[in-house]
């Protein structure tokens, strides 16, 4: 419910206060969180700034850009679109329209890998299956030194930020990033792959929330009638990528999939050596080898 804001109007905690009901009426989790967050990207300021001076006035300017996300936000646009970026693995990365925006569950391929091996120095070689913003490669190649790595996507301008990306991050001698179909365009033999491929069945992709069905890339979501389609066609490229002493695949998984991925991939000619579970519990990150 609405009510009365504490601050004068024109301040800094006005406007988070305004913005908070709106955004709670609107149906959106966190209303104050992000009204923060979208109030610091138009002002400049930092949360602590923000929450240590609620009767900072807030220019005119940063007003008008705050209006304009806000206005966005209730259009039910990703914040991550809004602010330009997501943290991943401690990292900043840089979103667009073009590609699927990072997620923590994400994150438990990294650790699955960093599990798979438990000597890091071992990794020279990393290929990343439908890159996007190219997180889950470059957070691996922080994660293990003396690897480079390849991203591939299939849309031009997902593999250009992933690239941007690299850049920003200081990794971009360590990474290169091509466009093609899944592993249509690769040659050569790696150590890992990881891949994050579109695991949602079609059919319900319009019942998903507002945010990803409306703002987020179908070819990132969308893995056909059974959500399989995408698994078909890397499970059996993964027998020929795949580092012959040792190489190991870590596959992202959606909700209830294990078994009829593990299915597939055994008729690959691939061994299910595990899967790890996310921090909600759900069987995310599936882990594979060559038999």
């Amino acid at each position: 419910m609405s009510g009365a804001c504490p601050d004068p109007a024109g301040t800094v905690g006005a406007f988070l206060c305004r913005a908070g009901q709106r955004l709670r009426a609107a149906g959106i989790e966190g209303p104050r969180l992000e009204a923060r967050l979208l109030l610091g990207h138009a002002t400049g300021l930092s949360a602590e700034e923000l929450l240590r001076d609620p009767r900072r006035p807030v220019p005119p300017g940063a007003a008008a850009r705050f209006a304009a996300l806000l206005r966005r936000r209730l259009d039910r646009e990703p914040v991550a679109h809004l602010l330009g970026e997501r943290e991943f693995w401690s990292l900043r990365f840089a979103v667009s329209p073009a590609t699927l925006i990072p997620r923590p569950d994400s994150e438990t391929l990294i650790e699955a890998a960093i599990e798979a091996f438990p000597d890091r120095v071992a990794v020279r070689a990393i290929l990343d299956l439908g890159t996007g913003t190219g997180c889950l490669l470059l957070a691996a190649l922080t994660e293990f030194p003396a690897a480079t790595g390849l991203g591939v996507d299939r849309v031009g301008a997902a593999a250009a930020l992933a690239a941007a990306n690299a850049r920003r991050l200081g990794l971009a001698g360590r990474a290169r990033f091509v466009v093609g179909d899944w592993a249509a365009p690769l040659a050569g033999r790696f150590d890992l792959v990881l891949c994050n491929p579109p695991y949602i069945e079609s059919d319900t992709i319009p019942s998903l929330a507002p945010e990803v069905a409306r703002h987020e890339p179908a070819s990132a979501l969308d893995g056909g009638r059974d959500g399989l389609d995408a698994y078909r066609a890397v499970l059996a490229a993964l027998p020929g990528l795949l580092a012959p002493a040792g190489g190991r695949a870590v596959l992202e998984l959606g909700r209830g999939q294990r078994g009829a991925v593990e299915t597939l991939a055994r008729g690959a000619g691939l061994r299910p050596l595990g899967c790890r579970a996310d921090l909600g519990g759900v069987e995310r990150a599936l882990v594979l080898a060559a038999d």
